[in-house]
């Protein structure tokens, strides 16, 4: 068994994770599971929720999307999707992975529901108003080309999704041009070509 190994499934969002791994460019094995390998014994000792992504890596596991975008940059520094400790712009790739990982999937839920705090207490809330949120996500992607500025990230990759889905996949954004400019710069990543490739061709297969 290879030391870095992937759980997931194809339509979900394990999609993330593996344009990070596709993105960091080491060797993977994979596990395809569906909605019953994911509440098997097996599974749940890799993860208890019975979700995916997870990951294995040298008998340590990670779940959690944004966990694993950044454990791996971590991991595999040569890949170079984190800027360095003690660069400056370390504090600018944690605020926007958790921004996405918090604020903006919180809000994108919680309207997907039709439970989103009523403006009154929106103090109560960490994305405040899905207005908030998303004019605070507009603003993180309008400058340079990536989050880092040059330099793209496992910041890129996570909150690229998030932005990828909902604006190309389930409408939960607004099309904004910042939106569709910065997934515009993404898609041209041949990372993000080849994971694509890999989940359309595995849901094409686990359908059949």
């Amino acid at each position: 068994m290879s030391d870095l190994v992937f759980y997931t499934m194809p339509i979900s969002r394990g999609q993330i994770a593996r344009w990070m791994l596709e993105e960091v460019g080491e060797p993977y094995e994979t596990v395809l599971l569906d909605g019953e390998s994911m509440k098997s014994p097996d599974y749940l000792a890799i993860n208890p929720m019975g979700k995916v992504p997870a990951i294995r890596h040298k008998g340590i596991v990670v779940t959690e999307t944004a966990a694993i975008c950044t454990y791996l940059a971590d991991a595999f520094p040569g890949a170079g999707l984190a800027p360095p400790p003690q660069d400056p712009r370390r504090g600018t790739y944690y605020r926007w992975l958790f921004f996405a990982a918090g604020p903006v999937e919180n809000a994108i839920i919680a309207k997907a529901l039709g439970l989103l705090a009523p403006p009154e207490r929106k103090g109560m809330a960490g994305y405040g108003s899905f207005e908030d949120m998303t004019d605070t996500l507009e603003a993180a992607v309008s400058g340079p080309a990536f989050l880092c500025g040059d330099q793209f990230t496992a910041a890129d990759v996570y909150v690229g999704a998030q932005i990828w889905w909902g604006v190309r996949l389930f409408n939960t954004l607004p099309d904004r041009p910042a939106f569709s400019a910065y997934i515009d710069r993404l898609e041209q990543r041949p990372a993000w070509q080849r994971a694509r490739a890999i989940d359309q061709e595995a849901s094409q297969k686990q359908e059949a």
